[in-house]
This record gives structure tokens, sequence and C-alpha cells, in this order.
């Protein structure tokens, strides 16, 4: 009987519901035809707008929130490999190693910490402001069935009394449903009215405290993590000081015009004018002709013959002379003790005056009629002409260290880096050597614009690289 009782309450509830459903279907579709007049409330419908932006605006924030955790956390185990790295090349017996070990310890709990407050203190309170929105959407629903059921009861008891026969009993349950929907309508509407202008209101200091909680958790973070990249720096610094100079040097490869191995490269002269242009050597010796048969080889780079142009002279050479240096080939050295580093310079004379022979055809002479090893010259006019006449007169002696040849732009060519050469059509530049042949890209060239060495700018502010195929080589 029990069972039967409850299935029957059960029922008699399902019925009941039904009916309500029914009855405002058929309430609305009148209020849509206009036949029943519907109760408006313009303030409270300014206020459900208000809360459905607010409600957009919470899921949009709480959205971006987390992908912004995301993100802290990749940023966190991208760091975290990285000091993983660094602890691995950092070997046993360097400087500073227990320190760099406790650096990204720290760094690897200051992540989590930061992570950690911005879950506690932005995420957690974001979700518990957009905690409170699903029941008050559901009341606003609610609400809004009431309010049909309130409309529904009133046209019901209307009708009732406008009737040609009226009947007393139907009216007064009538009226009794009528103040019934009434009742449990503005019950809901009252508090309605009261809570979403001031949840309205509330999303203002929500906001402030959300963003004032990001904000200074960030703040903190990056002054701790600025702290631990500068104790990092201050251990590196102290790891180059011990062993930077000799340690970790980057020996570059040899290139097609580089020295063979065992040469060396003309160091500057003593009183630190620039280093002469360096002319480039044959390490083949020439086979001994009758001039030359009887002419004994130097047994030192640092005691040249005195060639046919007069003896070396003992002083500096001056402005108006051409330099030129000489890598001597260890080939010409007799076992023993070891060479010096630096090579030999041989001084030139000065121009020649009209009729006379030309720079080229003097270099070339004295290098076959001398006992020096034959050497293949980059045509020695053009280091005198490329200074002196190719600038007028006006510009510098020397050439840049490592000078190889000359080249001109044929086109106009747009720097797209910070180290390159901004080019125009008929510029001429002064190419050198890479300083690391490694670094050096197939078809580009590192040069000076000869009008910038003109002006005397320092070589590392004037100088850069320039694609090859915008030039012509002009000597």
């Amino acid at each position: 009987m029990a069972e039967m009782g409850s299935k029957g309450v059960t029922a008699g509830k399902i019925a009941s519901n039904v009916q309500k459903k029914l009855t405002r279907a058929q309430e609305k579709v009148l209020q849509k035809l206009g036949k029943a007049d519907e109760t408006k409330d313009e303030q409270f419908e300014q206020c459900v707008q208000n809360f459905n932006k607010q409600l957009t605006e919470g899921t949009r924030l709480q959205k971006d929130l987390r992908t912004y955790l995301a993100s802290v956390k990749a940023m966190h185990e991208a760091s975290k490999k990285l000091n993983e790295c660094l602890q691995e090349v950092y070997e046993p017996d360097w400087p500073g190693r227990d320190e760099a070990n406790k650096i990204a310890e720290n760094n690897d709990l200051l992540w989590l910490d930061y992570h950690q407050k911005l879950v506690d203190q932005a995420l957690l309170t974001m979700d518990t402001y957009l905690g409170q929105f699903p029941d008050i959407k559901s009341r606003i629903a609610k609400r809004g069935r009431k309010l049909v059921d309130y409309d529904s009861a009133r046209h019901h008891y209307e009708s009732l009394q406008t009737a040609k026969k009226k009947d007393e009993t139907k009216i007064a349950k009538a009226e009794e449903e009528l103040i019934k929907a009434q009742k449990v309508f503005e019950e809901m509407n009252v508090d309605l009215q009261e809570e979403l202008p001031s949840l309205w209101n509330s999303r203002v200091g929500f906001y402030v405290n959300t963003f004032q909680s990001i904000a200074g958790l960030e703040e903190n973070f990056h002054k701790e993590m600025s702290k631990l990249n500068q104790n990092l720096n201050d251990v590196l610094v102290s790891l180059e000081k011990q062993h930077g100079s000799n340690t970790f040097t980057v020996k570059a490869q040899p290139s097609d015009n580089a020295p063979a191995k065992g040469d060396k490269s003309p160091s500057p002269p003593p009183d630190g004018s620039p280093a002469a242009p360096e002319i480039r050597v044959n390490h083949e010796p020439e086979p001994p002709s009758s001039a030359a048969a009887g002419a004994a080889l130097p047994k030192s780079p640092s005691q040249p013959t005195e060639s046919p142009a007069g003896s070396l002279p003992s002083g500096e050479p001056s402005a108006a002379e051409g330099t030129f240096a000489v890598a001597w080939p260890s080939q010409t050295a007799e076992p023993g003790p070891a060479q010096p580093a630096e090579a030999s310079e041989v001084a030139g004379g000065t121009r020649p005056a009209a009729g006379a022979q030309e720079p080229g055809e003097t270099a070339a002479s004295e290098a076959a009629s001398s006992s020096l090893p034959a050497v293949v010259v980059e045509t020695f006019s053009a280091t005198v002409n490329g200074t002196v006449e190719g600038s007028g007169g006006a510009g510098r002696l020397d050439l840049p260290p490592g000078f190889m040849f000359k080249v001109q732009a044929q086109h106009d060519y747009v720097a797209t880096d910070t180290d390159e050469l901004q080019l125009k059509a008929g510029d001429v530049v002064l190419v050198i050597p890479f300083q690391n042949p490694e670094e050096q890209d197939e078809g580009w060239l590192m040069g000076v614009k000869e009008s910038d060495w003109n002006q005397h700018l320092e070589l590392e502010k004037c100088r850069g690289v320039f694609p090859e195929n915008f030039t012509e080589r002009v000597q």
C-alpha cells in the first residue's frame, strides 16, 4: 500500500508538472499573438542584461587566467631544462659549480612558488567568484516561469469575472490561485532585484583585487628572479676571468686565403700604428735559377737579407712610405729553437716619380733578385695607389689589417642586419678576412667601405659583411 501511495504521489506530481508546462506554453503563445498582455519590468530586464555581460566577462577572464597559468608552467619547465643543461656542461673542476647548482635549485623553487601563489590568490578566487553565477542564473529562469504562471492565473481570473454566466466557486478558486502565484513570483522577484545590482557592482572590486594580486606576484617574482640571474652572471664572470684567457680559446679553421700551418701573421708595429698590409706567401719554394742558385736562404725570419732597393731602414716608416709584411715559411728555418712569433717587416721605398718603374714591378724584381722565398704579391701598387692615389691623396696611407683586395658595388644593397654594410652603386669596399673563418657564409665577404676607412673610423664600428654578387673586384 505504501508503494502504491508513493507511486500515486509521483504520478500526480508528473501530471501536475505536465499541466503547468502546457499552461505556460499556451500563455506564451497568446502573449506573442498579442491576445494576452505580459507583465514587464524594464529595470529587472536591465539587471538581467548586466548579469549576462558580467558572466561572459568573468568566464573569459577565467579562461585567460588558466592560459596564463599554463604558460607559467611551460616556462618553468623550459627554465628547468635550461638549468639542467648548464649543470651538465659545468665541469666539476670549474670554480663556482656549487653556486651555479644552488642558483638552479632556487630558480626551480621560485617558479613553483610563483605558480602556486597564482593558483591560490587568483585562480581560486576567480572560481569562487564565478561559482555564484549558476545559482542566480537558474533563479532568474525560475522567476521567468513564475511570471508566466502569474500572468496565466491573472488572465484566468479576469476571464471568469467577465464571463456572462459567473460561477462563484470557480472565481473564488481562480482568485486563490492568482494570489498564490503572485506571492511566489514577488518573493523571487524581490530577492533578485536586490542581488543582481549588488553582484553587478561587486565586479569592480573583484577585477581590481584579481589584477593587483597578479601584478604584485609577478613583480615580486621578477625581482627575485633578477637577483638569481645576477648571481649566476657573477659566477660566470668569475669563471671567465679565471679560465677564459687560455682554456676556452676557439681556434679558427684554416681557409683558402689563410696562411699555412706554421706561418705567423705580422703583428702591428711597436708604436701602435695600424698593421702593414698583408702579402700572400707562396710556401712552395721556386726552383733555383742560374741567377739565384748560389744565394743562401736566411736562417731566421728575423734576419731577412738585404733587398736590391738597399738596406732595411732602421727607423719606423714615414707616412709617405708604403709598408708590406712578408710571412716567412717555416721550411726556410733550420731545425732548432722555436721561431719568433712575429713575421719580419720589409719596408718599401717611397712612391716612384714620373717615368720610374711601377711599384708592382719593383716588388716583383726584389722578390726574384733577393734571397727571399718567392712570394705572390697582390700588387704593391694596389696598396699604394688604393690608399694614396685612389683616394685623391687626401685619405689614409695605411689599409685595414689583413687587407686582401678591393671591390666596387655594382648595385645598391640595403642592409637587413646590424652586422651588414649598406652599399650604393659605385662604393669601393676594402675586403678583409673574417676574424673566425667559420662565421663566413658562402657568397658573403667582410669589408669596410674605403670612404669610412679614409675618415679614420674605427674598424670595429665601420666593418661589416655584404653579398659578393652585388660587387665586382677592381684590384
